[in-house]
């Protein structure tokens, strides 16, 4: 099976996770507006920064969402439309029994230290990634990978313990991304690429600067500098592309302010697919929520669509399960956990967990702030009494929650693409699903053929809701909102990473 420049393999993908950045330099220009040179800087608005650079070692969406596509890149990436596209690789086949890829890699790339990129880079990177080197828990997707084998300079082969429907959209992903052997040395602050970017300055917590490379391979960056702001506050960032302070809101976190740029001439309002899910969590190794019971009644308890029209002006979609629309094997499971308070008392009684008081860490986000409330207003009404536990995100809520699962509630907006196995199908995973269930159904969907992949995973998130794995309370909407001339914008957030290079000014 060959996929080259002119097809591509059809997935269903999710995405990414919302950052917000600006400049005091938005959109300078050579030249005046309208009537000089065009425009050779963007400021982008984003929220949740990276607490450093490296997401080999840490957690969450944040790094590589400014990172991917713009300093790294993989063999595939994930296009707007949800396709596995070539990047690095031109072309690859699929061996008869489906478990050797053969990759053809495009000639004369480079890092960005000025070393070529080769195929023996790709075997380090990915053998890498099985090493002790990584840390994050994702690193289990490329388990499944027996042997990287250097045919040539331009040439690799991977083989598959197995066939598996998931890996190769795995590789458009952080997982994938390909590294310099002599650039691993300090990541977390020094960052070396393909990519059409270098990291030119980062303030953490503020900002960080990406200059466009005189050397890059593929196709030139439209703008040479882009600078990602990062606002804690949801009203700071449409108050900083009104003062003209960033250009583009990516991924806009007070939907209640729409309307300030909606039908004005000077801006445009984009609304966006996303494959990010707003999940809450529920500890399932902790009491009160490590009897199904109880989960199952706090799923009965919550109205998704209240919540949803409540906390985020009616945008987003109902899903009922943790797989985006956009997945093969999504199913509409809204139907599964109806609103019914009444179910909810009867199995708090049944469970003996009544009048129970528990504590909800709620990360410093303004999604989550706005979900919270009216998740706890609809728990205090069948008996469950939640104290909110603000914690700050993202170092104390990484550390606290997912890195020492010392919580019993939380909630999150989980983006990374197709991580419903992530999630699920890994026990010391935050979230404590016990897997037994749905384990080997899932890796015998992984191994099917594409019906079967489809049908068995199905049945696996299935069982993940049935058994209140945790609730999905909506499908996150990507609202960006930006200035009238910037162009090229990734209306979808359906990958990892925020592609730079494509932004523009007309």
């Amino acid at each position: 099976m060959l996929r080259s420049k002119k097809t591509s393999l059809s997935v269903a993908l999710l995405l990414a996770s919302s950052l917000t950045l600006g400049a005091c330099s938005a959109g300078s220009t050579t030249g005046g507006e309208g009537g000089g040179a065009a425009k050779t800087s963007i400021t982008v608005a984003l929220s949740g920064p990276p607490v450093n650079l490296d997401f080999t070692t840490t957690a969450g969406s944040a790094i590589p969402q400014a990172l991917m596509a713009n300093v790294y890149q993989g063999l595939v990436r994930v296009d707007q439309d949800g396709k596995i596209q070539p990047l690095l690789a031109d072309s690859w086949e699929l061996s008869p029994d489906r478990t050797t890829y053969t990759f053809k890699l495009h000639p004369g790339v480079t890092f960005s230290s000025g070393d070529a990129f080769t195929a023996d880079d790709v075997k380090f990177s990915i053998d890498r990634v099985k090493s002790d080197a990584w840390k994050s828990s994702l690193k289990a997707k490329m388990n499944v990978v027996k042997d990287v084998v250097v045919v040539s300079d331009t040439e690799v082969k991977v083989v598959l313990k197995q066939p598996s429907n998931a890996w190769l959209f795995d590789m458009g992903s952080r997982i994938g991304a390909m590294f310099d052997p002599k650039g691993v040395g300090d990541l977390a602050n020094t960052p070396v690429g393909t990519g059409p970017y270098t990291v030119s300055s980062w303030k953490p917590g503020e900002s960080m600067e990406m200059s466009a490379r005189t050397d890059y391979w593929g196709q030139a960056p439209k703008v040479k500098t882009a600078t990602l702001r990062y606002f804690a506050d949801a009203t700071a960032t449409t108050n900083a592309l009104q003062s003209g302070d960033v250009d583009v809101v990516y991924n806009m976190q007070a939907p209640e302010l729409l309307s300030s740029f909606q039908g004005n001439k000077d801006y445009q309002v984009l609304e966006g697919t996303s494959t990010g899910e707003i999940i809450l969590s529920m500890n399932n190794k902790a009491a009160p929520f490590n009897d199904v019971r109880v989960r199952q009644a706090v799923m009965y308890a919550i109205d998704r669509k209240a919540v949803r029209d409540t906390a985020w002006n009616g945008l987003g979609t109902l899903v009922g399960g943790p797989v985006p629309p956009t997945d093969s094997y999504y199913e509409d499971l809204n139907g599964v956990y109806p609103f019914n308070p009444d179910k909810a008392r009867a199995l708090l009684k049944e469970a003996g967990a009544e009048n129970l008081n528990i504590t909800f860490s709620v990360p410093t986000r303004p999604y989550a702030t706005a979900v919270s409330e009216i998740v706890v207003s609809q728990l205090k009404d069948v008996g469950i009494n939640a104290k909110i536990a603000s914690t700050e995100f993202p170092a104390v809520w990484l550390d606290k929650v997912f890195t020492k699962h010392d919580y019993q509630m939380s909630v999150i907006l989980a983006v990374e693409p197709r991580d419903v196995l992530t999630m699920f199908n890994d026990p010391n995973y935050y979230i404590g699903f016990d897997n037994s269930k749905i384990k080997a159904d899932a890796a015998a969907a992984d191994m099917a053929d594409e019906a079967g992949y489809v049908s068995g995973m199905k049945k696996v998130v299935r069982t993940i809701v049935e058994q209140a794995g945790s609730d999905t309370l909506f499908l996150f909407p990507n609202i960006v909102v930006a200035k009238s001339g910037v162009t090229g914008i990734p209306a979808n957030a359906v990958s990892e990473g925020l592609d730079l290079s494509v932004m523009g000014w007309k």
